[in-house]
C-alpha cells in the first residue's frame, strides 16, 4: 500500500525468515515438553502465525512471511505462545524490533534474544495535548500561574480483549503533586475524540508585581504532565494500562503554549530485568523495504535504456529472438545490473516485473537466453547455472505461473499432508513398526499421479510461458544441432527442475500450502521431488543421476521408456508456438480462503443484522461462505455479481479493517482479523471482478444504519455512491506491476552497487585502448562489446546520478516543512528524530 506525500509514494514491505527457537523454559510440570508457535505482529496487530511445533523446547519453524505494509506501525514483534492440552495459548516471550532498528539486521541471520512480555511494554498509538499556562489574578491582587491541559484526541489505541473503551487520566507531577483527573469514557473506538480540558496550579501565588510567564527554573524543571490512557475494563483485575507521555513544563517555552502530538510509551518499570537465554532465543531474517518512488517522468531516462535491453529482431519469421547487431545484449543496462548485483536474485525481480509491465518479457528473456546458448560449450549443462537468464525465467514462472500450480499440484499435496501416507525407502531411516515394501508403493502411488497431473496438464500452461519455452527450444536446437535431445532438456531444466519439483519440496514458498509441512511429510514430499526431478531430465542414464542406493533401486519401480515418451510430450505440447486462452478453462480454480466475520445482509425483513464468524472461499468463478470449513455454502456470489470492493469506514461499526464487497441489491460488510489480510483480500477480489463490464464508478464509503448512509445522510439505499470508486487493478492477476516501483528499486540496486558500475567502467576504457587479454582485475565482469557497454554505463550513471540528487532535494524540502509535534511526526518518533538529526547534519555540511 502506498501512502502519498506531494507526488511522492512511499511502499513498505517486509520478508521475513522465521528459523528457529531455542533453550525454552521447560513446562513446570512432569512433562516438560512445549508445543509452540511464532507470531508476526505489526506493534500489537498479529498479521502471521506458524504452525505449531509440538513437544519441543528448541522448534525449528523454517517458515518465510512476505506482506506490502498498509500502515505506519512503530514496532516488529515476534512473539512465542505455548499451546497446552486444554487449547489455551500462553506467552512465553517476544522479540520487538524498533522501525528504525531494522535496516540494522537488514537481510541477516539474527538471534534475538526473547524478552518478558508485559502489558506494560506493548503500547501503541498517539494522543494530541495542548497546554496553556496562564496568569490568574486572584481576589487579594496576587498572581498564581495555572495550566489548562486539554486532551484532544488519540488515534491508533490497541484493542485489549476484543475491544477499547479508553480514558485518559491527567496528572501533575512534582514535589508535594498528586492531582489526577479523569476524562469521559468513549466506548467502542481505537480513535476517541476527548477534547476535555484540566487546570492545574502550577505555582504558588506570587507578587502582583511580577507579571510575566517565566516561571521560577527550579520549578519548572521540577513539574511534569502525565497524560496515560486506559482501558475500561469490567473485569475484576481492573482497567489495563494503553500507554503514557510525559510532558516536561519547559516544554511551554516563552510563550507558555505547547500544542503537540505523542506517540505513546511505557512505562518507566514496564520492562523486567531478563538474563540471557532466560526466556530462550529466536533466529530471524529480516529484510525491510522502503521504496520511495516519484511520479513516472522522474524515471524516463533509466526506463528508457533499460526497455532497450530487449531489442531484438526476428530469426526467420519466428518467435525465437536474438540481440541487435549493433549491441550485444551484455552491453545492455539490464544485463549490468545483472553483472554488478552480489546475487542476480536481486536484478532479476524487479527486472522481470519492469518487462511485464510493459509487455516485454518475452523479447528480452530471448535475448539473453540466446546470448547463453551461445556462450554453453557442453549440451549436457545447458541452463543448470545460476545465471542471470536462469533466475528471470524463474521469477516469470512464479508470477504467471502461480494459477497453473494450484490447479495443478494444490489438491494432491493437500492429500499428502492430510493423509501421512509412511514413504520412507530408506532402510537406515526406516521405523520399526514400518514395512519397506508398503512404504515404497504408497510412494510410487504418489509419484504416479502427480506425474500423470503434470504431464497432463500442457493445455493449462500459461501463454506466456509457453512462448518463452518455444524460444528457449529453438534457440538450443539451433546451437546444438547434433544433439537431438537437447530441445527437450532447455524446457525441461526449467519446467520440472526449477518449477515443479521446487514446487513440491516447498509447497509453503509457492502457496500450495499456509505452512512448512511436518518434518515426516516434508521428508515424503522430498522424495517426490527427487523423481519427479529425475523423471522429467531425460538424462541418459537415470538410475545413476541418485546419489542414493535406495533411490536408484526405488527407481527401477519405472517403465523408463514410458514415462520418457509421455515427458517429450508434454514438452512438445507447452513449447509450441500454440496459444491458449485461459479463460476458457471451465475448472474452478482456488485463489484465497480463510475465516473472517462478516455481518447478516438482511435478506429477511425481520431479523438479527448480527456479526458471525465465516469460512470464506474465493475461486475464479464464485465468492462464498460457510458456517465452517468443509461444509456446503450458505451464500453464493457469481463473481460477474461483484460490483466494486472497497474498505469501509471504522465509524459505521465502531469495528477495524473492514471491507465490503458491492453487489447489485446489497452490500457485504465482511472483517477481516488483521490490516494486511484485509488488503489481500479486497486486492484479489478487486482483481478478479475488474472485468465486469457493470462495475461501480462510485460507492458509499460508509455502512447504511437507522434509515440512511452514514456518509451523505441520502436516505434511500439504492442512491448512488457519493464517492468515486478506488478504481481496479488490471484483471490479469498473476502479473499486477507497478512499473515506476521497479523502476524505483532498479535505481536503487544500480545505487548501491555504483563502485562496480565505475570499475566497469574503467575496465570497458582500457579494453577499449588496449586490443590484449582482459586485464586480471577485471576478469570479475562479462565485456563482449566494450564500447557499447561504456556508452550504456555512462547513461546508467548519469540517470542514477540525477534521482539520487532529485531523492536528496526531496528529502531536504521535506526536513524544511517537517514540524515536530505534528500529526505526521509525533514527539517520540525516535525514526524521525533520527532522520531529522541526519538530515539536520547534512544540511549544515552542504552549506
Amino acid at each position: 500500500m502506498a501512502v502519498e506525500e506531494e507526488g511522492l509514494r512511499v511502499f513498505q514491505s517486509v520478508k521475513i525468515k522465521i528459523g528457529e527457537a531455542k533453550n525454552i523454559p521447560p513446562y513446570p510440570g512432569p512433562n516438560r515438553m512445549r508445543d509452540c508457535y511464532c507470531t508476526v505482529n505489526l506493534d500489537q496487530e498479529e498479521v502471521f502465525r506458524t504452525k505449531i511445533i509440538e513437544k519441543s523446547l528448541c522448534p525449528f519453524y523454517g517458515e518465510d512471511f512476505y506482506c506490502e505494509i498498509p500502515r505506519s506501525f512503530r514496532h516488529l514483534s515476534f512473539y512465542i505462545f505455548d499451546r497446552d492440552v486444554f487449547r489455551r495459548d500462553s506467552s512465553i516471550g517476544k522479540v520487538a524490533v524498533k522501525k528504525e532498528d531494522l535496516q540494522r539486521y537488514h537481510g541477516k541471520d539474527t538471534w534475538f534474544p526473547l524478552q518478558h512480555v508485559s502489558a506494560d511494554s506493548e503500547v501503541q498509538g498517539k494522543v494530541h495535548i495542548e497546554l496553556r499556562l496562564s496568569e490568574v489574578i486572584t481576589d487579594s491582587g496576587v498572581v498564581c500561574h495555572k495550566l489548562a491541559t486539554r486532551v484532544m484526541e488519540c488515534q491508533g489505541l490497541p484493542i485489549v480483549n476484543g475491544q477499547c473503551d479508553p480514558y485518559a487520566a491527567v496528572s501533575l507531577l512534582g514535589p508535594s503533586r498528586s492531582e489526577a483527573k479523569k476524562t469521559k469514557v468513549k466506548r467502542k473506538t481505537n480513535n476517541p475524540q476527548f477534547e476535555e480540558t484540566f487546570y492545574f496550579e502550577v505555582t504558588r501565588p506570587l507578587s502582583h508585581t511580577k507579571r510575566q510567564f517565566d516561571v521560577e527554573e527550579e520549578d519548572v524543571d521540577k513539574l511534569a504532565l502525565r497524560v496515560d490512557l486506559w482501558n475500561a475494563s469490567n473485569l475484576k483485575f481492573g482497567d489495563e494500562f494503553l500507554g503514557g507521555v510525559r510532558v516536561p513544563l519547559r516544554a511551554l517555552g516563552q510563550a507558555g503554549v505547547h500544542d503537540a502530538w505523542y506517540f505513546l510509551q511505557p512505562r518507566d518499570n514496564g520492562g523486567k530485568p531478563v538474563k540471557v537465554d532466560e526466556l530462550g532465543s529466536l533466529r530471524l531474517n529480516i529484510v525491510y523495504t522502503e521504496d520511495h518512488v516519484f511520479s513516472s517522468d522522474h524515471y524516463s531516462p533509466l526506463r528508457d535504456l533499460l526497455l532497450t535491453s530487449a531489442n531484438v529482431k526476428p530469426v526467420g519469421g519466428t518467435v525465437t529472438c536474438v540481440p541487435l547487431p549493433s549491441q550485444p545484449v551484455s552491453a545492455s543496462a539490464a544485463h549490468i545490473l545483472g553483472e554488478v548485483c552480489r546475487e542476480k536474485q536481486e536484478a532479476a525481480i524487479p527486472l522481470v516485473r519492469l518487462f511485464l509491465h510493459y509487455g516485454n518479457i518475452l523479447p528480452f528473456l530471448s535475448a539473453v537466453a540466446h546470448a547463453e546458448v551461445n556462450r554453453t560449450q557442453d549440451p549436457n549443462t545447458i541452463f543448470r547455472g545460476n545465471s542471470l537468464t536462469s533466475k528471470c525465467i524463474d521469477e516469470t514462472m512464479k508470477l504467471a505461473g502461480n494459477h497453473y500450480l494450484q490447479v495443478t499440484l494444490r489438491a494432491m499435496i493437500d492429500e499428502i499432508c492430510t493423509d501421512h501416507k509412511p514413504c520412507e525407502i530408506d532402510p537406515v531411516k526406516l521405523k520399526e513398526s514400518e514395512n519397506l515394501e508398503t512404504n515404497r508403493e504408497n510412494l510410487r502411488q504418489y509419484v504416479d499421479r502427480i506425474f500423470n497431473m503434470i504431464t497432463t496438464s500442457g493445455v493449462r500452461c500459461p501463454t506466456v510461458m509457453c512462448d518463452i519455452f518455444f524460444s528457449l527450444r529453438e534457440s538450443a536446437a539451433t546451437r546444438f544441432e547434433v544433439d537431438q535431445d537437447v530441445r527437450y532438456t532447455a524446457v525441461s531444466s526449467f519446467i520440472f527442475l526449477r518449477f515443479f519439483a521446487p514446487a513440491i519440496l516447498s509447497p509453503n514458498l509457492f502457496q500450495l500450502r499456509p505452512h512448512h509441512p511436518d518434518p515426516a511429510t516434508s521428508r515424503t514430499l522430498t522424495l517426490i521431488s527427487k523423481t519427479i526431478q529425475t523423471l522429467g531430465s531425460l538424462a541418459k542414464s537415470k538410475s545413476a543421476s541418485f546419489k542414493e542406493t535406495y533411490m536408484a533401486a526405488f527407481y527401477d519401480y519405472f517403465n523408463e521408456q514410458k514415462y520418457a515418451d509421455a515427458v517429450k510430450n508434454f514438452l512438445d505440447l507447452i513449447s509450441s508456438s500454440g496459444r491458449w486462452d485461459q479463460k476458457s478453462i471451465e475448472t474452478p480454480i482456488m485463489l484465497k480462503e480463510g475465516f473472517m466475520i462478516k455481518r447478516a445482509q438482511g435478506r429477511k425483513r425481520f431479523g438479527m443484522k448480527n456479526f458471525k464468524k465465516r469460512w470464506f472461499r474465493l475461486t475464479n468463478h464464485e465468492f462464498t461462505y460457510h458456517k465452517t470449513k468443509g461444509e456446503g455454502a450458505l451464500c453464493r456470489i457469481p463473481i460477474e455479481n461483484i460490483l466494486a470492493v472497497e474498505r469501509l469506514e471504522e465509524e459505521s461499526f465502531k469495528m477495524k479493517n473492514m471491507f465490503q464487497v458491492i453487489q447489485p441489491e446489497r452490500a457485504l460488510y465482511i472483517q477481516a482479523n488483521n490490516c494486511v489480510e484485509a488488503r489481500d483480500w479486497i486486492d484479489i477480489l478487486t482483481k478478479v471482478s475488474q472485468c465486469n463490464r457493470k462495475r461501480l464508478s462510485t460507492y458509499h464509503p460508509s455502512a447504511y444504519l437507522n434509515g440512511h448512509w452514514l456518509c451523505c445522510k441520502m436516505a434511500a439505499d439504492t442512491e448512488p455512491g457519493c464517492t468515486p470508486c478506488t478504481g481496479g487493478l488490471p484483471a490479469n492477476i498473476q502479473l499486477d506491476v507497478d512499473g515506476d516501483r521497479e523502476a524505483e528499486r532498479i535505481y536503487s540496486l544500480f545505487s548501491t552497487y555504483m563502485n562496480k558500475l565505475v570499475n566497469m567502467q574503467e575496465a570497458c576504457g582500457s579494453r577499449s585502448v588496449y586490443d590484449g587479454p582482459e586485464q586480471e582485475e577485471y576478469s570479475s565482469f562479462l565485456i563482449d562489446d566494450p564500447r557499447e557497454t561504456y556508452k550504456t554505463l555512462r547513461v546508467i550513471i548519469s540517470s542514477v546520478q540525477t534521482l539520487e540528487q532529485q531523492h536528496t532535494k526531496y528529502k531536504r524540502d521535506v526536513f524544511r516543512k517537517t514540524k515536530i509535534g505534528s500529526q505526521e511526526h509525533p514527539i517520540g518518533d525516535k525514526s524521525f528524530q533520527c532522520y531529522i538529526h541526519q538530515q539536520s547534519e547534512s544540511s549544515t555540511y552542504s552549506i
